[in-house]
């Protein structure tokens, strides 16, 4: 413990040095308005990958901006000592959309470092969290190692993609394609949160996700309604029958066919575990106001977040939404629909019960297209992974509390990708918190979570190559 306490000390100090210039860099990151969801961003996502190869090569590594069909990806590659273990960290440079726009107290691309109202220093930006603050913590740690070690502990192969808030249509095809230049023993992945401010984790469990659009169409042409109203079909209603439908409202489960084929029962040791471990619903809901879980009946909201699926309405639209009122029968009405999936759940099952559910309500005049926005199965990391135990014992030793194992109601594709395309297990240690409004107005990324993040991955480097 000794020895590897003093290698281990001449990099986490330089972390306490350099905390000011790497807030400087990850600024500098986050004033690039990388959407990657919206086409005129489309100069701007190449802009966050160009910034990126320059900081990767600044610190050592070969990085190039690899094109694909859509926004690029950034692969470095780093050697370590002969005989060491090899890495792949992955992360994203694309961040989501901002809108509503007018709900952010300063512009999302303005980055600054605020103070809550408990004295927690906060940096406030679109991708603070969500990914870019994650992303610079393992660049920064690579920084620090390189600076007084002359290089890193273990090999490294960074993939940062541009379009992980998009789909990542493009992202598997290009694993498959450059197997064997990414082959690594292992995946690090910082998408991921802490259990609570005090309490480092590593996740793993995360489930899949199925996204479907549905578009109905009634009349050719919006129509005036009070001539037309109660003779035409209004697609807005028609669209809330079916969406309406797809929970029991009494047991609160999903009513897609076969939607729970592949869904594992819960072990009694696991819910023990959590019980002990994650909040109450009332704290967990609490901080967002509201006060009682609402989704399936018989599970607390931590167990429905983590192991159960779920079928959410993300969005919906139709007929006069701009400022004042207009009597418009509209034409169109849409709806965005996600689906979390868990265990062995088949995305392409689901989508496709999903299609059916609606195509079985649809009344005449009515008709549906449906745009899919990406599917991903669900994935678990194995408990006796080798570099499960060596990595949670580095996080304790950084944060002084026990860290913990903890599933995730989120879903991140690229865990299965890897595993599809280079056959290798993921850790997912993030340092987000849940309070970090991610995807929302005002996303804030902790100080603390930056400047210990960046130490944690400095000693879980550290750490893997022992």
């Amino acid at each position: 413990m000794d020895a590897q306490m003093n290698v281990v000390q001449p990099p986490l100090m330089r972390v306490n040095m350099n905390l000011e210039a790497a807030l400087e860099r990850l600024f500098a990151l986050l004033r690039i308005p990388s959407v990657s969801t919206k086409a005129a961003h489309a100069a701007d996502c190449r802009a966050a990958a160009e910034w990126l190869r320059e900081e990767l090569t600044t610190i050592g590594f070969d990085a190039s901006v690899r094109d694909t069909p859509g926004h690029p990806i950034v692969v470095g590659h780093a050697k370590g000592p002969e005989g060491a273990p090899h890495v792949l960290f992955y992360g994203h440079y694309d961040v989501q959309p901002v809108d509503p726009l007018s709900l952010w107290a300063t512009p999302p691309f303005e980055p600054r470092l605020s103070e809550n109202a408990a004295g927690v220093k906060e940096i406030v930006a679109r991708g603070a969290s969500d990914d870019k603050g994650q992303v610079m913590t393992f660049v920064e740690a690579c920084r620090a190692l390189r600076e007084t070690d002359g290089g890193l502990p273990v090999s490294v192969t960074i993939v940062i993609e541009g379009e992980e808030e998009s789909g990542g249509a493009n992202l598997l095809p290009f694993l498959l394609a450059n197997r064997d230049e990414l082959q690594a023993d292992l995946a690090l992945i910082c998408d991921t949160g802490m259990l609570d401010a005090r309490t480092p984790a590593i996740t793993t469990m995360l489930r899949g996700m199925v996204g479907e659009e549905v578009v109905i169409t009634a009349a050719d042409r919006d129509l005036h309604s009070g001539m037309f109203g109660n003779a035409a079909r209004n697609p807005i209603q028609v669209l809330c029958d079916i969406i309406s439908d797809l929970r029991d409202p009494a047991t609160g489960r999903v009513t897609l066919s076969c939607f729970y084929d592949g869904v594992p029962d819960m072990r009694e040791s696991v819910r023990e575990q959590w019980r002990a471990l994650g909040p109450t619903d009332a704290e967990s809901l609490g901080a967002v106001g509201l006060s009682q879980a609402a989704g399936e009946v018989g599970y607390t909201a931590l167990e429905q977040t983590w192991c159960r699926p779920s079928c959410e309405i993300n969005g919906i639209s139709g007929g006069y939404e701009e400022d004042g009122f207009k009597t418009v029968l509209p034409a169109r009405a849409s709806a965005k629909i996600s689906f979390r999936l868990v265990g062995d759940q088949d995305p392409d099952a689901v989508r496709a019960a999903f299609r059916a559910h609606v195509r079985a309500r649809l009344p005449v005049d009515c008709s549906a297209e449906f745009i899919a926005h990406g599917g991903s199965r669900a994935s678990v990391v194995p408990e006796d992974l080798p570099a499960l135990k060596p990595a949670l014992q580095a996080l304790t030793d950084e944060w002084g509390t026990q860290a913990a194992v903890i599933g995730c109601g989120g879903s991140i594709p690229v865990v299965s990708e890897l595993k599809q395309a280079l056959g290798i297990d993921s850790l997912l240690i993030g340092f987000a918190l849940d309070d970090d409004r991610v995807h929302s107005p005002n996303e804030k990324y902790s100080l603390t979570s930056f400047h210990k993040g960046i130490r944690s991955w400095v000693r879980v480097l550290q750490a893997l190559s022992a």
